[in-house]
């Protein structure tokens, strides 16, 4: 029989969207072990995202991917004598940290030989038939869970927005000339992943002009602090007719939030600001390309998720193989408009 925990890591995926769809995981462990002491690992850009939440106590950041790096992580995490880690991503250096603390409970899935070494408790990715098979991503983080004895907690995305950066986000949609009390349209045009998840600017740009005139939904254009996706978001502004706003790029992922919670809608790839909607209770319309739904395929309430029905999808590339970007070219404009007249209708 295992010893009771008293002291938890969590080793947070890396993707925005990832680290939302694993807060039902660490409520279900907040609720499961309430005397426990429960530690996140991550990227700097987790913290803001997270902060708030009471699931867990501590958070420690991975700020280099280097040895000196790897080094002090590990030295500090073995001071702490944790009793488990649950390692969420898949790739074998994300297990390295837990395995050179001496942790020694190592929870997670194991895709090759090298990370089902570094794991005391390797699982393996679920099968039907020999074959994997997608789930959403919400119960595949849940399921490490379950290997420590603990029961779900709801699957509930969960995030919190303080003061502060509700009213700095308010300042720069006023300072932008956007009224921080009216009703805009909020589009994340971007998408870190690759080329493949992104709907044609030219396709947004239609949108926004069709949502502006039929609904009366001010355009606010947010991209990421990237190059790449700041020039996608300009050449969305530059197409669409009806008057737009384009943010410069919020770094601070706190004021992000509450730009997402502010607005009356947000129109996005499928990319990480999605899934920030969703725990915020905001109404989302998500243009899908060469990712499987399946992934994704849970708080459907007040999401539309929109597909075009290609042969070739869902690929999982980042850049189409064939060329022509069919599953998001052919997604029309139109399909997002009347997407958002259903999602304002229930709101």
């Amino acid at each position: 029989m295992n010893a009771p925990l008293r002291r938890v890591l969590v080793r947070l995926p890396n993707p925005l969207g990832d680290a939302v769809m694993a807060t039902p995981a660490l409520r279900a462990l907040r609720v499961g072990l309430p005397g426990a002491e429960i530690h996140l690992q991550g990227g700097a850009h987790h913290e803001g995202l997270l902060r708030g939440l009471e699931s867990f106590d501590a958070f420690h950041p991975v700020r280099s991917s280097g040895l000196a790096g790897l080094r002090e992580r590990t030295r500090a995490l073995r001071t702490l004598s944790f009793d488990a880690a649950l390692v969420l991503p898949d790739s074998p250096r994300s297990a390295l940290d837990a395995f050179l603390a001496r942790i020694p409970r190592r929870i997670g899935y194991a895709r090759d030989p090298v990370r089902r070494r570094l794991l005391s408790e390797p699982l393996d990715p679920p099968r039907e038939r020999g074959r994997r098979v997608p789930i959403s991503m919400v119960e595949r983080y849940l399921l490490p869970v379950r290997t420590l004895g603990l029961r779900d907690a709801g699957e509930a995305l969960e995030l919190r927005v303080h003061d502060e950066p509700r009213r700095r986000a308010r300042e720069r949609l006023a300072e932008a000339g956007v009224d921080p009390d009216g009703r805009f349209l909020l589009i994340t045009p971007g998408a870190a992943f690759g080329p493949s998840k992104l709907w044609p600017p030219r396709h947004f740009a239609a949108a926004a002009d069709d949502i502006q005139r039929r609904f009366g939904l001010h355009p606010v254009i947010a991209p990421a602090p990237s190059a790449e996706e700041v020039e996608v978001a300009r050449r969305v502004a530059e197409a669409t007719d009806a008057p737009c706003t384009l943010l410069e790029p919020e770094p601070d992922l706190e004021v992000f939030k509450a730009l997402i919670e502010g607005a009356a809608l947000l129109l996005s790839n499928d990319t990480g600001p999605r899934h920030v909607a969703v725990a915020l209770g905001r109404p989302v319309i998500t243009l899908m390309g060469s990712t499987d739904p399946r992934h994704t395929a849970h708080l459907l309430e007040r999401q539309r998720v929109l597909t075009e029905d290609v042969s070739c999808r869902p690929c999982g590339e980042k850049i189409c193989p064939i060329g022509d970007h069919r599953c998001l070219e052919r997604l029309e404009p139109r399909r997002a408009v009347e997407a958002a007249g259903e999602l304002l209708a229930g709101s």
